[in-house]
């Protein structure tokens, strides 16, 4: 099975258990060997006091985007130290997409940096998680 092959037979195992992310609205856009992007719509339910999305869901997607992106190569990654820095606030009905890139992988360890963005491309939020191999694999390999 080539790398891209590979990426998203982990990703579809992975969204097929991931109950958060489709009850949230999360969509999958698309994925890659190191790389995930994915989108959500700013709902009513996520709009805190400000009259912005709150920033539990902007990390939440940021999250999720890392998570599929580490996981992406059939090794099965966790978060060992996650950092966001919030740009620009979001407002309800705003469709913001995430788009996640590793940038070192060596050992059991990456680095993968989140762009999130409006559909205009504005900046809203910057990521960067540090993921950490654990055993095992996503899915198994034919032979």
């Amino acid at each position: 099975m080539d790398a891209a092959t590979l990426a998203r037979a982990c990703v579809d195992a992975m969204w097929a258990d991931d109950a958060t992310s489709r009850e949230l609205g999360l969509q999958l856009i698309s994925v890659e060997p190191g790389q995930a992007v994915l989108a959500m719509t700013v709902s009513e339910a996520m709009v805190n006091w400000h009259h912005t999305c709150h920033g539990g869901f902007i990390y939440l997607l940021a999250d999720t985007a890392f998570g599929y992106a580490c996981n992406s190569r059939n090794q099965r990654m966790v978060a060992q130290y996650c950092s966001i820095n919030y740009l620009t606030p979001a407002q309800r009905g705003e469709r913001l997409t995430a788009r996640a890139t590793e940038r070192h992988l060596e050992g059991r360890s990456g680095i993968y940096d989140v762009a999130v963005t409006r559909a205009d491309g504005t900046a809203i939020a910057e990521f960067r998680g540090h993921a950490r191999a654990i055993a095992g694999n996503i899915v198994t390999e034919p032979k």
